[in-house]
């Protein structure tokens, strides 16, 4: 676990200030993987394939290296960084 302190010289109290933050910050990743995913079922149609068992084969070698797999690729590690991250954001704890 880690513990992160504020503090300001302000008189402005900070929790609303950092809860806005973060949940603005969690509705643009929310947006990020929502696009991404959104591009993901467009390779998986066009493939007949998830991304999970197309990651997978191709990591096994049975893919020949293209754009369009290099996109796919691009886009399915693009997607598992927001959805750490975002993960990350839900599990922030404002203490009292």
């Amino acid at each position: 676990m880690t513990t992160l302190t504020l503090t300001t010289a302000k008189e402005r109290p900070l929790r609303p200030l950092v809860e806005a933050a973060l949940e603005n910050q969690l509705r643009l990743l929310q947006a990020g993987i929502d696009r991404a995913q959104e591009r993901l079922h467009t390779f998986e149609s066009e493939h007949g394939l998830s991304s999970e068992s197309f990651i997978q084969r191709y990591e096994n070698d049975e893919y020949l290296e293209t754009l369009n797999y290099d996109e796919w690729i691009g886009e399915y590690r693009l997607l598992m960084r927001l959805k750490d991250k975002a993960e990350t954001l839900r599990d922030i704890h404002i203490a009292d």
